[in-house]
């Protein structure tokens, strides 16, 4: 997306439905929680396919399918920023983009099956659905920001070929068109949506909330700390039949609650303030927000993932793959903290770092019980979290 434009030719209050000065665009409204609710229920369904296959191929898909989440729920995210969900056109546009995003859900475990094409068309639906709403907001009443959703459009309009060729394609070919459909969607950003004969001028910027997106990012992350917990919990109760099982679980769970405190303690704050007060909104944004927030989501999928196998098969000896997911998700999103953590501050949390080679460390260890492993990752979260409270307290301290 964009920045900050200039409007021209307001339509009076009553017709227009974007956010105008002054108003609350910063808090999150009760239509776009409601909204968020759907994906509660998409990451519980990507959780329970990743934990029944984790291959090779499996974690590839998974990977296609949260990269496609985040985007669909981002993007809609940037368009509750411009516009008011007070209006009750924008509320239908969440209502409709919520129905189809339960069908997306539905669809998601046979995404690499049978269910392709379905995945594909409701998908690519919602993005140029969306993005053709957000025109016809626009049309009218700010010319600047109206020319930047012609681009966006037309860049969604050529990855949707890609998703609906590889809905109809083959596996093999099905995972390279969709990989080439998100490369377009993923660099339609970074590349200001370039399109020949519409040249993008420094107008051509957005209006946005920088704290109003800290606020859904930090909401969205919230939904994935909660989906661990359910998952964790329904895993739990069908395996809890010793006390190792719930020595586990309250491993899981304190896993959980220390990601909470390292995303939610310090850089979900800074990240707020940053974007908020940053001169260029747009690029500070896509930094903090886009790109920083996916390997953040990415790596809790993943541990939930990972604290299935530590729940189900807990005594079973480690190989690669129960280890890459008990550790790699941790790893994720430490690396996800790290990056908003120093887009936001300019300051590298060594805990961070160090966690992550600790994580790293154990990676390659074969036949170590999968309690003991999970057991493991949690202590090195653990620390991380008192590490970095110590160094702040310590900061706050000196200054």
């Amino acid at each position: 997306m964009g920045t900050e434009s200039e409007t021209s030719g307001p339509k009076p209050d009553a017709q227009s439905w974007i956010k105008k000065e002054g108003q609350e665009a910063e808090k999150a409204t009760f239509p776009e929680l409601f909204f968020d609710l759907v994906f509660v229920f998409a990451l519980i369904q990507l959780s329970h396919a990743l934990a029944k296959d984790f291959g090779p191929t499996a974690a590839l898909e998974a990977g296609i399918l949260i990269l496609s989440l985040w985007w669909l729920w981002i993007h809609t995210t940037w368009i509750t920023n411009l516009l008011n969900t007070e209006k009750e056109p924008v509320r239908l546009l969440l209502f409709v983009l919520m129905f189809g995003g339960v069908l997306l859900a539905i669809a998601l475990p046979e995404a690499f099956a049978e269910q392709g094409f379905v995945f594909a068309l409701i998908y690519s639906a919602m993005q140029v659905g969306r993005s053709l709403f957000a025109l016809y907001a626009f049309k009218g009443e700010d010319r600047q920001s109206f020319l930047v959703f012609v681009r966006v459009t037309i860049w969604l309009v050529i990855s949707s070929l890609f998703w609906l060729a590889g809905g109809l394609a083959d596996l093999t070919d099905r995972i390279l068109l969709w990989g080439i459909a998100l490369a377009i969607e993923y660099a339609g950003p970074a590349c200001r949506y370039v399109v020949p004969g519409l040249k993008a001028s420094d107008a051509d910027k957005l209006h946005l909330s920088g704290e109003h997106l800290a606020e859904r990012c930090a909401l969205f992350v919230i939904i994935c700390l909660g989906e661990t917990i359910l998952t964790t919990g329904r895993t739990a109760a069908e395996y809890m039949n010793s006390g190792l099982t719930f020595i586990v679980f309250c491993s899981a769970f304190v896993s959980t609650v220390t990601m909470w405190w390292i995303y939610f303690h310090h850089g979900q704050e800074e990240a707020s303030r940053k974007a908020e007060h940053a001169d260029e909104k747009a690029k500070i944004a896509q930094n903090l927000f886009n790109y920083g927030h996916l390997p953040i989501v990415a790596g809790i999928i993943l541990t939930a993932v990972g604290e299935d196998f530590s729940l189900s098969h807990a005594h079973e000896g480690t190989t690669m793959r129960e280890s890459i997911a008990i550790l790699g998700g941790p790893i994720l999103f430490l690396a996800g903290n790290i990056g908003v953590k120093i887009a936001a501050t300019y300051q590298r949390p060594i805990s961070h770092f160090a966690g992550v080679a600790a994580l790293c460390l154990l990676l390659p260890v074969p036949g170590v019980p999968l309690f003991m492993l999970q057991l493991a990752s949690t202590g090195i979260l653990l620390l991380v979290a008192l590490w970095e409270y110590l160094a702040l307290k310590k900061s706050v301290a000196n200054a």
